[in-house]
């Protein structure tokens, strides 16, 4: 399908590639299933999670809640920056309770 004589932009890994030796949370994983007696074959499958450039958990979850918030951090100090120098001051009777200033 739309081949046009090229190979696909990536390469999919050999999965002999992935292996859960060195990864302690795997391996210990690993030995928890085997005292019950049990194995999962599909294992190496979550190798790819722990590696180092991929990155940690919380490196994962930080990158994700707050990816956004350096541009967001500088738009809100700019917007309050443009309000400021326009005359901002809010006198629209919006106070609180009966005090007008």
């Amino acid at each position: 399908m739309g081949g046009h004589g090229h190979e696909p932009p990536y390469k999919v890994p050999h999965y002999s590639q992935f292996q859960t030796k060195g990864i302690p949370q795997l391996e210990e994983l690993e030995q928890a299933l085997a005292k019950k007696g049990l194995r999962d074959p599909w294992i190496r499958n979550e190798a790819w999670r722990y590696h180092p450039g991929f990155g940690t958990r919380g490196l994962r979850a930080r990158k994700l809640f707050f990816r956004g918030f350096p541009l967001g951090l500088a738009l809100t100090v700019a917007t309050v920056a443009i309000t400021e120098l326009a005359g901002g001051k809010d006198d629209h009777g919006h106070g609180h309770g009966d005090e007008h200033h």
